[in-house]
């Protein structure tokens, strides 16, 4: 894609366009996760009235540990090129690690889950013997155009602010525009369509096209599951509506505790008690009656008439509640693969076996979210490598490589010895063995090089090893 300078400007009001058609569900998703929005819904205004100050601030979130569950367990831990039978690619490891990339992929996977999407951008090196710049792009602020018949991105746009202006860059295969604007509109208004279109120029006047050496646009998408189409889906889409349903009863419980949960009295047949009135001397002037909250607040119900009595009724019961939001929360671990035990903490002497089976769901739905992320990923490597000057033969390599991520399933040390132990006893080699729990080719690596140190300082083991190789021709003859 070729752009002259008003083709330029124009693309760039058109994602800009885009972008802002999906910050409203983004930045609700987002508030949820937080735990700024979904707080505790009332039913009505006058119910809302009495019970927010008492309570505000409180909320349920069971947003947070919905979308942290997997993104916690995906860890990256390097790239294995085509061709390549273990290991990994030690010059995309050192790059990854220098820009601090399983920290910032983290945040990335997090977003992926609770937006829906997340940015990685790979800047060129400032010299041919500097390595790439790897940052990671907020979902409000970046938006990648991908053709839907190649599925090659064509065009990619970034846009931040500070308090003066407005800043943008534009990125197609082989050009870059920076764009600014000044801004004097409300910083917390959202800008409406005309907006976007006008005012933008470039930020350097004498420089109208800047060449992007990398082939490709650098914006990679990190997108979540979608049903074929362009609209990923949340991993909290569908708590949301049901942590509003939790916080409702939660509203109602705590209005219940608050209200009968304490027993209450009955007076009847009694003038309403008085209260003196006191002029400025503070002489009695006058009587008044108790107001009707002052005697709600002290949970008694007062009947004027004849022959006084006192009764009393006991507290409510509000399990009930207890019940419904335990159900609720239960719906919400079926419906989102979460382990129980993540959002109900009851483990008492659970055994290793059951734990796998109650994670089971949860290692399923994080495999396929690193699915999901396997294409931007692998395009940011290739993106880092283009930056280093790979050749052709090893960016095929790398297009057709694959992704080596630590294991989404937890293990105990006891667990690992035993599988290893069985492994062992069945005939597998230590490197198999070793690849297959530690995962990391790193500690493959260290863990093997320790095995050949061993075996080399026992006698009795090269012994056995010569044994096995068979005696040399000549020798005993």
């Amino acid at each position: 894609m070729i752009l002259d300078l008003d083709g330029a400007k124009k693309k760039t009001a058109q994602l800009s366009r885009e972008l802002l058609g999906r910050r409203p569900a983004m930045h609700k998703q987002i508030e949820y996760f937080k735990g700024e929005t979904g707080k505790l819904q009332y039913a009505s205004p006058k119910f809302a009235e009495h019970v927010l100050k008492q309570y505000n601030g409180f909320s349920d979130n069971w947003c947070r540990p919905v979308a942290q569950a997997p993104a916690e367990r995906m860890n990256l831990l390097g790239f294995r090129p085509y061709g390549r039978v273990n290991g990994v690619d030690r010059d995309l490891e050192k790059d990854w690690l220098t820009n601090e990339g399983d920290a910032g992929s983290s945040e990335a996977f997090l977003l992926q889950g609770v937006a829906s999407r997340a940015y990685s951008l790979v800047h060129p090196g400032a010299s041919p013997d500097s390595g790439p710049l790897l940052t990671w792009e907020h979902p409000e602020s970046a938006i990648v155009d991908t053709d839907p018949a190649t599925g090659i991105d064509r065009a990619g746009l970034v846009v931040w602010a500070d308090d003066q202006e407005d800043f943008a860059t534009l990125y197609t295969a082989t050009q870059v525009f920076k764009f600014k604007r000044s801004t004097s509109r409300d910083r917390h208004e959202q800008p409406g369509p005309a907006d976007l279109a006008d005012g933008w120029v470039l930020r350097d006047q004498q420089l109208e096209v800047e060449t992007n050496p990398l082939g490709e646009v650098p914006l990679s998408e990190l997108r979540n599951q979608s049903l074929m189409d362009d609209e990923p889906i949340s991993d909290i889409s569908g708590v949301m509506a049901l942590q509003d349903a939790v916080n409702l009863i939660w509203a109602y419980l705590l209005n219940g505790l608050d209200q009968a949960s304490l027993p209450g009295r009955v007076i009847t047949g009694a003038e309403l008690p008085k209260v003196p009135i006191l002029n400025s001397e503070g002489i009695v002037v006058g009587h008044r009656d108790v107001e009707l909250d002052e005697l709600i607040k002290e949970r008694i119900l007062w009947i004027p008439g004849k022959d006084v009595s006192v009764e009393e009724w006991t507290a409510a019961s509000l399990d009930v509640f207890s019940k419904v939001i335990s159900q609720l929360v239960e719906h919400i671990a079926a419906q989102t693969r979460t382990p129980p035990h993540y959002l109900v903490a009851k483990m008492v002497n659970t055994a290793a076996e059951s734990l796998n089976i109650a994670e089971a769901g949860l290692v399923s739905k994080t495999g396929e979210r690193i699915t999901y992320a396997g294409r931007g990923l692998k395009k940011t490597m290739r993106l880092m490598a283009k930056a280093r000057g790979a050749n052709d033969r090893r960016l095929i390599a790398i297009n057709a490589g694959k992704l080596i991520w630590a294991n989404v399933q937890y293990r105990s040390d006891s667990q690992m010895a035993d599988v290893a132990t069985k492994y062992r006893s069945a005939g597998f080699p230590m490197e198999y063995i070793a690849e297959k729990l530690l995962v990391d080719p790193a500690e493959v690596s260290r863990v093997m090089k320790m095995i050949e140190k061993e075996n080399a300082a026992d006698p009795l083991a090269a012994a056995q090893r010569a044994m096995q190789q068979g005696i040399p021709d000549g020798i005993g003859a």
